[in-house]
């Protein structure tokens, strides 16, 4: 008997899977789990492009406007919401159908993923040396005590150096030696990899940036003020709203503003592509493909075969041990 349908739909940012996930929920019956680590807060929508409540169809969407944005959403939290929402589509015979994310996201929800835990006097001490040195100062450090890690993490970004910096310190061990191997704690998980060739993914990544300011980007952020977002720790850190906050205060112009968040969204993208490329089991698909639908349906019809030939393969073996 085949383990129950779990799907990923993942791939860079702007590839179209958040059209591909609501279409294979509803060719599954299935219901959608965002990965998406800022999708998950109220109010933060044209700059996160949430699927509008319009392009969900009438699927159920879950964890989208769950948080304020004061609220402070880390891996190990998302991890837990993620796979609640999971298991209560399992539960109800529902396939649940996971969208969007950092392969971090991804991999932290799907795969045998443990956090270590936290030290507050050294998480503390950590963040004052972040507020008086800069990230980079500790990106330093990182890179000479775990190179793999400092690859792995932009040396702008303070928070995950300062979280692998406690692991470390925490565990005696490279923080790259917490990531997960390629076991799924889901046996019948499938993920759909949607492939987009670079130039036409720089040119989407282009074009989905001009529609967000358009849309209203500047006075979403400017609301979202007004609601707390300059004292949370993690929403206004999304791709575009640093930029926007910078216009916002002056320091940028609207132009400006616009190309910077094209650059850090482009430079997100090749780094979740690079990600997701060394994961084995991801079932890559070309993202403007006419029959997409279809295929993305017989890979997974292939998968589920495959998966029942290897449990009646282990009935038979069992039934020829029964018999000596």
């Amino acid at each position: 008997m085949a383990a129950p349908l779990v799907v990923a739909v993942v791939g860079p940012t702007a590839a179209g899977k958040s059209d591909l996930s609501v279409a294979l929920c509803k060719h599954l019956g299935g219901e959608v789990v965002s990965a998406d680590a800022y999708q998950v807060y109220r109010g933060m929508d044209i700059g996160t492009a949430k699927i509008t409540p319009a392009e969900r169809a009438g699927v159920p969407h879950h964890l989208l406007d769950v948080l304020d944005v004061t609220q402070t959403a880390t891996v190990a939290e998302f991890q837990q919401l993620a796979r609640s929402a999971i298991d209560d589509c399992l539960r109800r015979q529902v396939v649940p159908v996971l969208a969007g994310g950092s392969a971090l996201y991804v991999r932290a929800i799907l795969d045998e993923f443990e956090f270590p835990g936290t030290d507050p006097e050294l998480r503390a001490r950590l963040e004052q040396e972040l507020a008086e040195h800069g990230s980079g100062v500790l990106h330093q450090r990182l890179a000479e005590r775990d190179p793999a890690a400092a690859a792995q993490i932009l040396p702008s970004n303070g928070r995950r150096i300062v979280r692998a910096l406690e692991v470390i310190e925490i565990t005696g061990a490279p923080y790259a030696a917490t990531l997960p191997g390629h076991t799924s704690i889901y046996p019948g998980a499938v993920q759909l990899g949607l492939d987009v060739p670079r130039p036409e993914l720089d040119e989407r990544i282009g074009r989905r940036v001009d529609r967000m300011f358009e849309q209203g980007f500047v006075d979403e952020v400017r609301g979202l003020i007004d609601q707390g977002l300059l004292d949370g720790r993690t929403a206004n850190r999304a791709l575009g709203y640093p930029q926007v906050i910078a216009l916002l205060r002056g320091e940028l112009s609207e132009t400006e503003a616009r190309e910077q968040t094209a650059q850090a969204t482009r430079r997100f993208a090749r780094r979740q592509d690079s990600w997701f490329r060394k994961d084995p089991r991801i079932i890559w698909l070309p993202y403007d493909a006419p029959d997409l639908v279809d295929r993305a349906i017989r890979a997974l019809e292939g998968n589920q075969k495959g998966t029942q030939d290897v449990d009646g393969m282990e009935e038979s073996l069992g039934a020829v041990d029964a018999r000596g």
